[in-house]
């Protein structure tokens, strides 16, 4: 048994100490017969009041514990029941930490007719007059009286291009690495207007995966626009080889058979 009690001895201390039976009987009668295990262990809460556990005996709930709590106003005073809960041991199976439902949603969990509000303090954006002053964000001017209220702030957009640049569509994936060229030098590269001009823009080549989607100026793809294929027979060639051993003819055979030749 684990006691936690760290002041002395006393009366009171003695008879909440003491009252284990009384504590289980209280369980058993909340509880049920059979779902009361050992006791193990005393929690001190105050002066005049301490918890005692005994082991849950339910199915589903193992290294669970009933928590008992009894109290008494003096010496003389008899121990009472303040309150019987089921509560997680240390060794307790015990369900995930609750998450908000706003921080539950992850990329590409909306569907059709999904609705998930933006809330009015989110820090991935500001006021549309708000940015006039950052050299960042001169769009913005444009956009004061045609119905955007908010654009993107420093960190949204910061936000952004760091999850565009890890992304399937960055510099740093297999098939940019193994592209002839980047897509900042392909004719099919539809660059974004902004501050984020010189790193993203969208691919609009029907042939390349990233076709519709914002890649970095540094990925590529073999659908490149400049892209030469150097042309080969299908049919292996051998290399041609020119013999001139033929010509090496004595002259005298020559003239004897050649009358030309020997005038």
């Amino acid at each position: 048994m684990t006691l936690l009690l760290t002041h002395d001895d006393g009366t009171i201390r003695r008879k909440l100490l003491d009252a284990v039976e009384s504590a289980r009987e209280a369980a058993v009668r909340d509880a049920g017969d059979g779902t009361v295990g050992d006791h193990v262990g005393v929690v001190h809460e105050d002066a005049v009041s301490v918890t005692h556990l005994f082991d849950a005996r339910l199915p589903g709930y193992r290294g669970w514990r009933w928590s008992v709590t009894v109290a008494t106003a003096d010496e003389d005073a008899p121990v009472t029941i303040s309150e019987v809960v089921l509560t997680p041991g240390p060794d307790a199976i015990v369900a995930p930490r609750w998450v908000p439902w706003e921080r539950r949603v992850r990329p590409g969990d909306l569907g059709v007719g999904d609705i998930f509000p933006t809330e009015a303090d989110d820090p991935r954006l500001a006021p549309a007059y708000s940015t006039l002053d950052d050299p960042e964000a001169v769009e913005a001017t444009h956009e004061i009286g045609l119905g955007r209220v908010r654009v993107l702030s420093r960190l949204g957009r910061g936000e952004a291009a760091t999850r565009w640049h890890r992304g399937e569509y960055g510099p740093r994936t297999d098939m940019a690495r193994s592209a002839p060229a980047t897509c900042g030098t392909c004719g099919f590269y539809l660059q974004l207007a902004g501050s984020l001009r010189s790193a993203f823009g969208v691919c609009g080549n029907e042939l390349s995966p990233a076709d519709g989607h914002v890649v970095h100026a540094e990925f590529g793809c073999g659908a490149h626009s400049e892209v030469e294929i150097e042309a080969r027979s299908s049919v292996p060639v051998a290399e041609l080889v020119y013999d001139d051993s033929l010509l090496d003819v004595d002259t005298a055979d020559t003239a004897a058979t050649d009358p030309v030749a020997a005038d």
